[in-house]
């Protein structure tokens, strides 16, 4: 069975710029993420991470393309998970992040699931709409505000020891 995917930059501009993309369902996300890199022209030599999304795009469990945890905790790895494992008809979403300094942002969704074609080499690259920018598009973070945090007035002056409410001496 082949996956077909849309692949979406997240940027603010009114132009859309996406990739579709067909992939057989037993390929791996490392398969998914050298087939990005490559549709929207990057080198693919920056860490990237796909993380598991849900129907409104939070961001779930990360799977990597190495893992950098140093032993301390296990992660999921790139090579290691077939597409099948975690994308579904009933899971449909992931977030794809391209270079962690510039953050590219992508929202990959599943569109839909086909027979493979005779003839057809896969991955495959079905259509390209719009041009990528120089840069990657600015991130605006935005949430709710805790009470704790609303709270704070932003008036503190950071060298001001002498007035700041703790106890530099706590330990």
């Amino acid at each position: 069975m082949i996956y077909r995917f849309r692949v979406i930059l997240d940027n603010d501009t009114e132009d859309d710029i996406f990739r579709d993309i067909e992939i057989r369902k037993n390929d791996t996300l490392e398969d998914l993420h050298n087939t990005i890199t490559q549709s929207f022209g990057f080198d693919g030599t920056e860490m990237a991470s796909f993380y598991v999304s849900d129907d409104v795009w939070n961001q779930g469990e990360e799977i990597s393309l190495f893992d950098l945890s140093e032993g301390t905790n296990s992660i999921r790895l790139m090579h290691e998970t077939t597409l099948d494992s975690i994308v579904n008809k009933d899971n449909t979403k992931l977030i794809y992040v391209y270079d962690f300094l510039t953050m590219w942002t992508f929202f990959v969704e599943l569109g839909e699931i086909v027979n493979e074609a005779p003839g057809t080499d896969y991955p495959n690259l079905m259509f390209v709409h719009g041009q990528i920018p120089t840069e990657a598009p600015e991130k605006k973070f935005e949430g709710e505000v805790s009470e704790e945090h609303k709270a704070f007035d932003g008036d503190y002056d950071i060298d001001d020891y002498d007035n700041l409410d703790f106890d530099e001496n706590w330990n």
